[in-house]
């Protein structure tokens, strides 16, 4: 058996170690979109493991702190190599609420490469749902990443504006672009002027009091 046919075979054992893994467990991109679940992941959600795949695992599992995704997305973009823990929420399949942890850990095949997330979930248990959740909220980097593009900003220069990398800007847009089913810019713009994240009737644009304002 030559090289590549051993890397075919423990890909495949793998593969199927990983189906029969009785924990959540997700392998994630860098920007958190799922590119593979095991059953006992997409179960959690109520749904197939292919249907989970490119979607964002912070949408599905609602973190609790939006501070710990700050943290965890800027050591990542600096290519930190550490175990990651998020508090989260999510509706089960039976409309109950329940609540645990998301740890993630970067893996790649070597120490150049971008890497990808092994995620895994632990459940602490459900939660009474008292009243409906809270909307999550738009954090002040992300306000100020929608008033420029609104002012017609590039990536670029959102990035030199909040000082953030390129990548950065693009991590945030995505976030937002999942949950707010926005398909391109203009729709995700429009969307925060909609959502009362950007005030209306303001030039330069600024966020809602004031926050995203331009220099």
């Amino acid at each position: 058996m030559n090289a590549a046919e051993a890397a075919v075979v423990w890909r495949n054992r793998a593969l199927t170690l990983f189906d029969r893994v009785t924990v959540p467990v997700a392998v994630c991109d860098v920007y958190g979109d799922v590119l593979l679940a095991n059953p006992a992941m997409a179960a959690e959600c109520g749904a197939t493991p292919g249907r989970l795949r490119g979607r964002a695992v912070l949408e599905l599992f609602r973190p609790v702190e939006a501070e710990q995704v700050e943290r965890i997305a800027q050591a990542l973009r600096l290519r930190h190599r550490s175990r990651y823990q998020v508090s989260v929420r999510w509706d089960a399949p039976d409309g109950r609420l329940r609540h645990g942890e998301l740890t993630a850990d970067p893996v790649s095949d070597s120490v150049g490469l971008t890497p990808a997330l092994l995620v895994m979930l632990r459940a602490h248990g459900e939660e009474t749902r008292a009243c409906p959740p809270p909307p999550e909220t738009v954090t002040p980097v992300e306000t100020r990443i929608l008033a420029l593009l609104a002012g017609g900003a590039t990536t670029a220069r959102a990035a030199r504006e909040t000082g953030l990398t390129p990548d950065g800007v693009s991590y945030h847009l995505r976030r937002l672009s999942a949950r707010w089913g926005a398909s391109n810019r203009t729709e995700l713009v429009a969307r925060a002027y909609a959502e009362g994240v950007l005030a209306a009737g303001v030039w330069p644009p600024e966020g809602r009091g004031g926050e995203g304002r331009g220099c």
